[in-house]
């Protein structure tokens, strides 16, 4: 593995990277060597959550399930917000239990995430993907132990420059979601950022991989 990508939701099978493909569980796809899978909190369906969970632990216990996600929290969601807090705790539960990392969806609720994370004591990684969000966002999520993962928007907003550069080595990842652009474009511009090479940049996230999915 040269490159990890943290979320995509297009299996490339190239060869030099780790892919860890987003998946939903009544569309599971068995052909994908390395996924996550999860409930999104915009897909949430009340009629088959109990189907969705017994798909998903059975899904979570195969050694080619990396993490549960993405799931998480989302204000815009036309579900309630007490459905979506009781369908991510006992995702997270769950996590806790196969000892899975957790991707993060969160759209207006980062502080009901953090409460939910130090409520259960989750012990298991908690990585954000897809972050956005300003300085004293980020140092709030990182000072509670969870992980930030850039991508689209590292690309796409110059301003998210200083808090990627800010944000400690040891505690994140690269990841692509639904862009046009490869991994490597994302690598490219985060190197260019932290001032390193590429080849630098692979092996931070190597030893990041290694400490978050220690289970692979």
């Amino acid at each position: 593995m040269q490159y990890f990508n943290l979320h995509t939701h297009v299996y490339t099978s190239q060869e030099d990277i780790l892919e860890l493909v987003n998946q939903y569980p009544q569309e599971f796809d068995a052909g994908l060597p390395n996924y996550s899978i999860g409930i999104h909190p915009l897909f949430i369906n009340q009629d088959r959550l109990e189907s969705d969970f017994e798909i998903l632990e059975q899904k979570v216990a195969l050694p080619e399930c990396l993490a549960i996600g993405e799931c998480g929290l989302d204000k815009r969601s036309e579900t309630s917000f007490k459905i979506q807090l009781d369908v991510l705790e006992k995702q997270l539960l769950l996590a806790e239990k196969y000892q899975k990392p957790v991707v993060i969806h969160c759209v207006h609720a980062f502080q009901e995430l953090v409460e939910l994370k130090n409520k259960l004591k989750i012990t298991t990684p908690i990585l954000i993907h897809g972050f956005s969000k300003k300085e004293q966002l980020a140092k709030q999520l990182l000072d509670n132990g969870f992980y930030l993962s850039f991508g689209k928007n590292l690309l796409r907003n110059p301003e998210l420059e200083t808090v990627f550069t800010n944000t400690a080595n040891h505690r994140f990842f690269l990841e692509t979601d639904m862009i046009e652009e490869g991994i490597h474009e994302v690598y490219a511009l985060a190197a260019k950022y932290k001032k390193i090479t590429v080849t630098e940049l692979q092996q931070i996230i190597l030893n990041n991989f290694n400490t978050v999915f220690k289970n692979k």
